[in-house]
């Protein structure tokens, strides 16, 4: 099967493993992808991830976070910028994410930045997606 949007086809895994309240998930690694799994750690999105070895690529292990009733902790997910059509902001449009309980995930020329760190640096970039 050929990836042709690595970073959707990484959310889509997480949002299945949680919806299947999966304790973790397996994605195939990339530099970005690292980073993307970093914010959601950093912003409580998930438990944490690690980096496996393997004799390709490598593999994010995602560890899902669930609520006190195994509640999802991720509701949701948009991918915005894509492959074939890449969206841009400079860091004074960037969105707030559903009224700002969710977060954007940009990669700036300061690297992966969530909106809020975008908005506090004063930086805008590619818009990777939405998360909430």
């Amino acid at each position: 099967m050929s990836m042709t949007d690595p970073i959707a086809d990484m959310l889509t895994r997480i949002r299945n493993a949680a919806d299947a309240e999966h304790e973790k998930v397996d994605v195939s690694s990339s530099k970005l992808k690292l980073e993307i799994a970093r914010i959601l750690k950093e912003e409580g999105y998930i438990k944490g991830y690690k980096y496996v070895e393997d004799k390709k690529q490598g593999i994010i292990r995602v560890y899902l976070k669930y609520g006190p009733e195994k509640q999802k902790v991720i509701s949701g997910f948009k991918r915005v910028s894509k492959p074939g059509r890449r969206i841009y902001t400079p860091w004074k449009e960037i969105p707030r994410v559903m009224g700002g309980l969710g977060i954007a995930i940009l990669s700036t020329s300061r690297g992966i930045l969530t909106d809020q760190q975008s908005r506090e640096t004063r930086v805008g970039g590619e818009v990777i997606c939405y998360v909430w």
